[in-house]
Formats: C-alpha cells, structure tokens, sequence
C-alpha cells in the first residue's frame, strides 16, 4: 500500500488547491508595480503621465485576459498555467534586463509591451486556478474565492518583504523574482492541479468547510506574520534571513491538509474499513449525474435564461445586471488600481523616502478584505439569504471616505488610505468572483469572469493613465533629468476627490444589484439550510 495523491482522490483533490494556493501567492506582481516604477521612470527618463501609461500597458494585459476565458473550455489546467508561467518569465524577464542595466533602455512602445505581457501572464494563471477550483468546490464558492484572492493580495508583500529582507529593495533583484518564482511554482501546480468531481453529499461538503477554515486560519497567520515585520522597524541581516526561512515554512504548510487525508486513507485501506474503491467512484458518478443535468439542460436553453441560471456568454451580456455589476466593479478595482500603481509617486510627494511600508500596506490588509469578505459573505448567504452585492456596496462606500481622508492629506493620512484601499479592493474582488458564478452560472464562467476583468485596464486607463496622470503633471514641474516631479498634498487632491465620487456612484449601482437578485440569494439560503439540515440529522 501507498499514499494516494491521484487527482481523483481527497487527498489529491486538495493537493491541488494547496497548488493552486501557491499560484495565487505568487501571481500579485501586477500590483507591485510602484516597488521598481522609479528606477524605470529615472533609467527611461519619463513624465509621471507616460510612467502612468507604462502601469496602464502592464493592466491592459488583463484586457487579453478574454484569450485565457476562451482558452479555459477547450485547454486543460495545467497547458493554461505553463502558457502564463512562459509568458510572465518574458515580460517580466525583459524588465529586469532593463532596470539591471544589463542591456540599454528599450523604446518606449517595446518596453509597453513587455509590461503587457507580465500583466497578462497572471490572467492565465488566475483563470486556470480559479475555474478549476471553483468547479471542484462549487458548494463552498465564497471561502474558495476568499482564500485565492486572498493570497493575490498576499502576493504583493510576500514579494516586497522577501526582497526588503535579503536585498535590501533593490528593484531588479525584486523583477528577478517575479520573473522566476511563478515559472518555478506553476510548474508544480501543473502536476497536481485538475479539474476533479465536486462534493456529493452534505458531509462531504461539511468537511470541506472544516478544511477551508484551517487553511484560512494558516492565511491569517502569515498576514499577521508578514505585517509584525513590516511595522518592526529596520532589521538586521540575520533577522531578515530568519523571518525569510520562517516565511517559506508558513507558506507551505497548507500542504498538511493533503498529507493527513493520504494518511487517513492509508490507515484505513490497511485494516480494510473502507473500500477505496467506492470512495472514489462515488464522486464520479456524481458528476455524471450532473453532466445529465447539463446536457438536459441544453434542451430548454432556447429559451432565455433568467439570472442565476446557466447563461452563455452572449446571454449574461444581454442583461441589465451584468452591466450594473461591471460598472460598480470599474468604480472600485479603477480607482484601487489607480492608487496602488501611483503609491510611489504619492509617498514621494508627501515628503516619504521609503514606499515600500504603503505597498506592502496594501497587500496585506487587501488579504483581510479578501479572506473575509468570501467568509462573511458566504455565512451570511447561509445565515439570511443576504445578497452578496451588499459587500461591494459597503466597500466602495468605505472606499469615498478613505480617499476624501486621503486628499485632507493629514498627518498619517497616506498610512489610512493604503490599509482602506487595500481591504476595499480585496473585498470588491472576492466577492464580484463568486457573484459572477452564480448569477450566470459555471458552464462558461472562465470567460465571463475575464469580460469582468476588462475593467482592471479600463480603470486603469481612466483613473491612473488620465485622472491621475494629467492631474499630476499639470501640478508638477520639469526636472533635469527630463522627467517631472511634484511635492506636497496638492499633487493628488483632486484625483482623489474625483475618485471618491466614483465610488459613491459605484455603491448606488451595488445597491441596487443587491435589491434584483434578493431572490436569487434567498433560493440559495433555503438550499443550502436544507443540506446543512441532512448532515446535522445523520443522513
């Protein structure tokens, strides 16, 4: 006998989220763009508004993300994660080539595109993690979502801190990471991560809630980890090289989970009390069966669907609440993206010499906006039938008042508007990910979640590349390098404001998607209150 970690199996199922964990940890670099955008602005000579553009370029690789939708109905797991991980080795491989000196500054529009490329390199990689996990956890979408997304967020300050900590923030150290890292780690997770049979029983699913919570809790700790070291002050080599060792570990230890279902089972074939057999074919008849429903499905999909039903891609952008959820997530991920690709100008201009606390800042308490909106936000659904939308509307509310903070400019205000505009945008993303699933289902849900994902470019273009951007450089004057700089509050005060307008539009839009799909998210509570009640009676 032997451990099994077969895809088919718990333990190889969950092997694969701990996987698809890892991707997620690693897959943030398109936020941490403020942590080496000085060095190009300085080596390349550039206005704010054409570094603005360059951090625009790196966004609107999300816009090609639609290849990586298409890509997910008739390419496997592990072909969309190796076509990310090359990708991303490229663009961001070229960057440190650039920022290292090891070759001269490439043109303007060459450079645009290799920064396009690393941005785009990460919409394979969530779209392959995401869809697969989602569809083997269909039951537990919130902390799925939650988790994953949590771990983006995390990405950014796993990346800064380790550079801080063994390189002393050097910027091409720091693209040498993110050019190799992800190669390294999807390359694991091509191994291990597939598309597997969902939970078909009430206990089944109640130990996948168990599991999610232990894996939560291991995320909380490395948040918590990650920011005791950030607010520390200065460390000394060995110290940093320690919290590095001890990091590492923590990363890893999810694996745990997998290891002790392979043992479980193990000690279980051994004194023959379950025939693993059945074990694994049960779920594979399970998915069968909802292959019939599927197909049965296809019988009536002649006619329109109405939301929460399994929409093609055509139909979910033929309705009004699509729209409205697309719109309301602009207003929240345009100016969240704005504030993090501009946190390095934004630190200068208030007189701070060191940015990197702000970015990672924002990466860590975007992972509590993450991780708990999926928590709270599932619990609530199983509590009250509360529509998830409420979250988003709650976020970009806090979201206008942390950016009119922000634009007082006073003392502390940058450290304010770093930690609300990292726990808003987690929110906004962990919980528009689940919503898109079940407003318009799973069957074509890789590529609605990417139509979804045009507004990271959009918002980018429009807050950061224009607002941002033209704000900056009319307030900024010419230095003799040939690029500009501005000093003090003015510099940003006005995009703020501007940016906290939008997001009160964006709470209205959130409202009102809460109130149509009240009665999608109460179907969904009587649901699930019915199999919460089949485990608590035995059956």
């Amino acid at each position: 006998m032997r451990f099994e970690f077969s895809p088919a199996s718990p333990a190889g199922k969950w092997l694969g989220f701990v996987t698809a964990v890892w991707v997620q940890a690693i897959s943030g670099n398109n936020y941490s763009f403020s942590n080496y955008s000085d060095a190009l602005k300085s080596i390349m000579a550039l206005t704010q508004l054409q570094l603005n553009n360059l951090s625009v370029a790196k966004d609107v690789g999300k816009a090609f993300g639609i290849l990586a939708g298409l890509a997910s109905d008739h390419l496997s797991t592990p072909v969309i994660l190796l076509i990310g991980s090359v990708e991303g080795f490229i663009g961001y491989g070229v960057q440190w080539l650039v920022v290292s000196r090891r070759i001269q500054p490439l043109p303007y529009w060459v450079m645009s595109i290799f920064l396009c490329m690393g941005g785009n390199s990460t919409t394979w990689m969530n779209t392959a993690v995401l869809v697969t996990c989602i569809r083997n956890f269909r039951k537990n979408r919130g902390p799925v979502s939650g988790i994953l997304k949590g771990y983006v967020g995390l990405s950014t300050a796993i990346f800064t801190d380790i550079c801080s900590a063994l390189f002393a923030d050097d910027p091409a150290k720091f693209l040498l990471m993110l050019a190799i890292t992800p190669l390294i780690v999807c390359l694991a997770a091509i191994v291990f991560l597939r598309e597997t049979p969902p939970s078909s029983t009430a206990a089944e699913e109640s130990d996948e809630t168990k599991y999610f919570a232990v894996i939560n809790v291991l995320a909380v700790i490395i948040a918590l980890y990650l920011l005791s070291f950030d607010v520390s002050g200065a460390h000394g080599r060995l110290i940093s090289q320690v919290f590095a060792a001890v990091l590492l570990i923590l990363l890893a230890s999810p694996i745990s989970i997998p290891i002790y279902l392979a043992a479980k089972n193990f000690i279980r074939s051994e004194s023959n009390t379950v025939d693993v057999e059945q074990h694994v074919t049960a779920p594979l008849l399970a998915a069968v069966g909802e292959k019939e429903v599927e197909t049965s499905s296809l019988a009536v999909e002649r006619r329109r669907p109405v939301v929460g039903e399994e929409h093609t891609v055509f139909e979910a952008l033929r309705t009004v609440d699509f729209w409205i959820l697309f719109v309301s997530f602009l207003c929240g991920v345009g100016t969240g993206l704005a504030v993090m690709n501009n946190l390095g100008q934004m630190g200068l201009a208030l007189g701070y010499t060191d940015i990197s606390i702000f970015v990672s800042l924002t990466s860590i308490w975007g992972f509590f906006g993450r991780i708990f909106s999926g928590l709270i936000s599932e619990y609530f659904i199983k509590k009250a039938g509360t529509p998830r939308p409420v979250w988003n509307a709650a976020s970009q509310i806090v979201m206008a008042i942390g950016y009119i903070l922000t634009a007082m400019a006073m003392p502390g205000s940058l450290y304010i508007g770093s930690i609300v505009v990292g726990i808003c945008y987690g929110v906004r993303l962990a919980v528009t990910v689940p919503t898109a699933s079940e407003l318009f289902g799973l069957k074509y849900y890789g590529l609605i979640y990417n139509i979804l994902i045009l507004n990271l470019p959009l918002g980018s273009l429009l807050f950061s590349g224009l607002l941002a951007g033209f704000l900056y450089d009319a307030e900024a004057t010419r230095t003799a390098s040939g690029g500009n700089m501005c000093i003090g509050s003015h510099c940003y005060r006005l995009v703020f404001v501007v940016m906290a307008i939008a997001c009160v539009i964006g709470f209205g839009l959130d409202i009102l998607l809460s109130i149509r799909t009240k009665s999608i998210y109460s179907k969904i509570h009587v649901s699930r209150r019915s199999k919460k009640h089949l485990v608590s009676s035995g059956r």
